[in-house]
């Protein structure tokens, strides 16, 4: 067991991934349903406890994964895939207007990260390459944060020590970035309870069996439950 081992390794990754899939659905349900209020705070913030951990585990997959160009393929398919329900379940009234790109083109991004760090050696070119990625998740869901998170769990990647120190500057950066707009700092809270997860809980290991579903279940869980939504807020008009 290495310096990264959970200390009550009772959930693996799929097992977490599901979680985030519920308060990511939880999330989007305040935001495209219910007015301002305690609920809909409950709910919102609970859901920040997402997109932490599919940047953790977009680390860990990286690291991984066979084919990088494979795993890149597939997060830019269901990326597009997803833009369209996102548009619609995000929109107001009958039409659909452009409300930004999905969270999957912003894990593309952190991907293209990733590479970048690998292929490029430190200096002017990487340092570079690497403002410009960030700086284009600007017309993306989770702006800036989920690249800055990637960045940060990919230098703690092995250190239990350096991991620790990541979650607690990925929620110091949610909340500045969350006083400086409409989100407020609140939502923290949940980045926080990612890294208890992911340092306390997580075994690092995949489930025994369904592996091949749980992993085409989150990629469909995305666009599939935007276009419900969507059709949902739609109906109720």
């Amino acid at each position: 067991m290495d310096e990264q081992a959970a200390r009550w390794p009772v959930l693996n990754r799929d097992q977490i991934k599901y979680i985030a899939m519920f308060t990511m659905l939880l999330n989007h349900i305040a935001n495209i349903f219910l007015a301002p209020g305690l609920l809909y705070e409950v709910m919102v913030d609970i859901g920040y406890f997402t997109a932490p951990v599919m940047c953790w585990f977009l680390v860990e997959g990286y690291g991984y994964t066979r084919s990088k160009k494979k795993y890149a393929l597939r997060l830019a398919g269901f990326a597009l895939l997803s833009q369209l329900p996102f548009s619609l379940a995000f929109s107001q009234g009958t039409g659909i207007q452009f409300q930004g790109l999905n969270m999957l083109f912003t894990l593309l991004i952190c991907f293209g990260l990733l590479e970048v760090r690998e292929r490029l050696a430190p200096g002017l070119r990487r340092k570079t390459a690497l403002t410009g990625l960030v700086l284009l998740s600007c017309i993306c869901d989770w702006a800036l944060l989920a690249p800055c998170y990637t960045l940060l769990f990919a230098w703690a990647r092995g250190s239990r020590r350096r991991t620790i120190q990541a979650f607690g500057w990925a929620a110091v950066l949610f909340a500045v970035m969350g006083l400086l707009s409409q989100t407020g700092p609140w939502g923290a809270l949940g980045v926080v309870l990612a890294g208890f997860v992911i340092l306390c809980l997580y075994n690092g290991r995949r489930a025994e069996k369904g592996r091949r579903f749980a992993q085409w279940f989150f990629y469909l869980f995305y666009p599939v439950h935007l276009l419900v939504l969507g059709l949902i807020r739609l109906a109720l008009l």
